[in-house]
């Protein structure tokens, strides 16, 4: 069967977020699926199905990391659509059925993609004892981001104090589900971005991923509520980087971003 690499949230190859994809028949048994993800190595791996016509949902969708299977996933969603398009497998819009509901995946003229994602419910919560040694930083204020997310959103003091972040990542994985969220105000907004993350993930084996799309459901109410404006970037500043464009729509958020397909091949086992 085909498997394809994409790099998802840029425009150009080698940056942005690496994710698996498979287009199946149908789903294997789970434990094929966590070693293909584990074999790919990835942040993610997605594997889809096509869904008959008349439901709710067009293709049916899990992700994958090298260790578990997740709740939600951002650029693995962006890639998945991305292979659909590029292959004309599917035109227009694509509903997703998955495990955080039916997510919708909308190509735009301008060659980009945008995801319809439910908005991150936030609770704020004190900033928990310990965390600030083990991220290497004092965090300002501390929220808890829901089920689906499940990480633990941090406020940095600057741009300059997340770009500089290196964390003890063995005991940051104790403070959530998933992982940590850092993140501040941009520095200069004429750069291209409003606010400034980095997502670390030890507990799904991900010790830092490059760009994360579900954090940024979490990331656009957080940050439109303080800087006044639904629309904004994110620029997630890893060794990869990428930027999102957040669009907060209430309940719902919209990611959008672009994809670049950098290995398509064979998958024999």
């Amino acid at each position: 069967m085909r498997i394809r690499i994409v790099d998802a949230f840029t425009d150009r190859p080698f940056s942005g977020n690496p994710a698996g994809v498979l287009l199946l028949a149908a789903f294997p048994d789970d434990a094929w699926l966590q070693n293909v993800a584990k074999e790919v190595n990835h942040a993610e791996t997605a594997f889809a199905h096509p869904l008959p016509e008349g439901g709710e949902a067009d293709w049916a969708l899990r992700w994958f990391t090298p260790v578990a299977e997740v709740a939600m996933c951002g650029h693995a969603t962006l890639a998945t659509a991305h292979v659909l398009a590029e292959t004309n497998t599917h035109a227009g819009p694509v509903r997703f059925a998955t495990r955080s509901g039916v997510l919708v995946a909308t190509p735009r003229p301008d060659g980009s993609l945008t995801l319809d994602f439910p908005t991150a419910p936030l609770t704020p919560v004190a900033v928990p004892d310990g965390v600030a040694e083990a991220l290497g930083a004092e965090p300002l204020n501390a929220v808890d981001t829901g089920p689906n997310v499940g990480d633990l959103l941090l406020e940095l003091a600057d741009e300059k104090t997340v770009l500089g972040l290196a964390p003890d990542l063995r005991s940051l994985g104790r403070y959530s589900a998933r992982g940590i969220i850092a993140t501040a105000r941009a520095e200069d907004p004429a750069a291209g971005h409003d606010y400034v993350s980095r997502c670390f993930f030890p507990n799904l084996g991900i010790d830092e991923d490059p760009v994360t799309g579900s954090a940024h459901t979490a990331l656009a109410p957080y940050w439109s509520e303080r800087l006044g404006s639904p629309d904004l970037t994110g620029l997630q500043a890893s060794t990869r980087s990428g930027h999102v464009r957040t669009e907060l729509r209430g309940e719902r958020t919209l990611l959008s971003g672009r994809a670049v397909t950098v290995i398509d091949g064979e998958l024999l086992a």
